[in-house]
């Protein structure tokens, strides 16, 4: 299993890249200004980070259990990623639909725009970031 440092490293490494990337196109793709987008974005960032390490503890734990290895197959990735994007849905849907003055239903369309970035930048950013930095207990 993973140290608690080498979490930290992953959930800020991940948050700050993604940042970087999602706000200037959420920013053009949604036609509000970058500054609205950022603020959305850092928001649900220092979310996502606090979610980011809880859920993986979770299911790296879940996985030592329930296979005794915290190696990740391929359709073990997929539902690592779909079931973190489904949590912070729940947890950031009504903060977006408040803060933009806007109701659940166009959040919601938001919100899925922006799992659908995090979900292949999640999977692409713990694929690497498993590669950069192996697991030792992984297999």
């Amino acid at each position: 299993m993973r140290t608690t440092s080498d979490r930290i490293r992953h959930a800020i490494g991940f948050e700050i890249i993604g940042l970087l990337i999602y706000a200037p196109l959420s920013s053009l793709l949604f036609g509000y200004e970058l500054h609205t987008m950022g603020i959305i974005t850092l928001v649900a960032s220092l979310i996502a980070t606090a979610w980011n390490f809880v859920y993986n503890l979770w299911f790296d734990k879940a996985l030592l259990a329930w296979r005794g290895t915290t190696g990740k197959t391929l359709p073990i990735r997929v539902a690592h990623a779909l079931l973190f994007e489904g949590g912070l849905l729940v947890l950031f849907l009504p903060l977006l639909a408040w803060y933009l003055g806007i109701t659940l239903w166009q959040a919601f369309i938001m919100d899925i725009a922006m799992s659908v970035f995090y979900v292949v930048y999640g999977f692409v950013y713990n694929w690497v970031y498993d590669k950069a930095f192996p697991d030792d207990f992984a297999t």
